[in-house]
């Protein structure tokens, strides 16, 4: 099932999200409501808001709260990756150029600054402590992901279980967040957080681990991000922690080497072809699949119907898509 047939059964909602989002970033400054223009212009796909409304409909009815932390999971998501185009300085997000290309750095920092204000505001504004402790505590993790990455990607020296928790906590940490938050919205049920947690916990390390296999798959002519990005920038991922286990020492310090002077687009395919030898990609993708399935699994306490079948499709849409 593509998104758009995912998608559509939840569009008064999404509408309805949409709404909220734009209330809560509009202010009287004319220079914030302009990038805020722009901002709504160039969101993502939306699949974080989406989790956080099939969350809520999955064990209640969707509220006014459920469309406020649809808007500050996607703000907190934005704000992460404002702030990460300025340390990466990079010119192009999603296709278009980044905030800090089309204003500079300060101010791409400052709005950055401003969106995690209208988290915490509107976190506040649902009346309850436990939003605002889910929202600090994956804010929290994200910044730690992030670091933990930065760390090991100058050693070259990332093991397989952290690597498990550094994407644990980059990102599935606030797609963990959206289920629970979802769920929360419509539910006074504990079961339901527990349950919608454990969910998007699962689901976010599937995710990254399929994103991290498109990075390997663009020679393969897959609509996705530029191949090899993840070697230019140091990051060992699953598939090369794999093949490293089953490598030499020389190999080992072959390409560590070549990932350490910087690699061209010889040394990319020659890495991959090193990766797919040692049999990465396959073992990534089982992984992949296998934590697709664990998230499906936490679901196994709710009756089948319709919200149940569009969860899954978004776990199946998430393991499988092409960017």
């Amino acid at each position: 099932m593509k998104l758009d047939e995912i998608k559509k059964p939840f569009q008064k909602e999404l509408l309805e999200y949409d709404r909220t989002f734009r209330s809560i970033l509009s202010s009287n400054v004319q220079l914030i409501d302009t990038i805020v223009k722009y901002v709504v212009k160039t969101k993502g796909k939306g699949v974080r808001p989406l989790l956080v409304i099939m969350a809520a409909k999955l064990v209640g009815q969707p509220t006014e709260d459920t469309f406020v932390v649809a808007s500050i999971i996607e703000l907190l998501h934005s704000a992460s990756l404002v702030h990460d185009d300025v340390v990466d300085e990079a010119n192009i997000r999603r296709g278009l150029p980044s905030i800090n290309a089309m204003w500079k750095n300060k101010i791409a920092v400052l709005m950055g600054d401003y969106m995690l204000s209208k988290c915490l505001i509107g976190a506040a504004g649902t009346g309850q402590i436990r939003v605002m402790q889910v929202l600090a505590e994956a804010s929290k993790r994200l910044s730690k992901g992030e670091l933990s990455q930065i760390e090991k990607s100058r050693k070259l020296n990332i093991t397989e279980t952290e690597y498990f928790e550094i994407i644990s906590d980059k990102t599935a940490a606030l797609i963990s967040a959206a289920s629970e938050l979802g769920a929360m919205s419509s539910s006074k049920n504990a079961d339901d957080h527990e349950h919608l947690k454990k969910f998007g916990e699962k689901l976010g390390i599937a995710f990254q681990i399929k994103d991290d296999l498109l990075d390997y798959y663009g020679h393969r002519r897959f609509v996705g991000k530029p191949v090899g990005n993840d070697f230019k920038d140091k990051k060992i991922t699953l598939p090369l922690i794999y093949a490293f286990k089953q490598a030499s020492a020389k190999e080992i310090s072959n390409i560590k080497r070549m990932l350490k002077k910087g690699v061209n687009n010889e040394d990319v395919r020659g890495i991959i072809r090193f990766v797919e030898e040692k049999g990465g990609i396959e073992y990534a993708n089982s992984k992949k699949e296998e934590y697709a399935q664990a998230a499906k699994e936490c679901l196994s306490a709710y009756p089948d119907n319709d919200v149940k079948k569009h969860l899954f499709a978004f776990v199946d849409y998430t393991v499988s898509r092409k960017k």
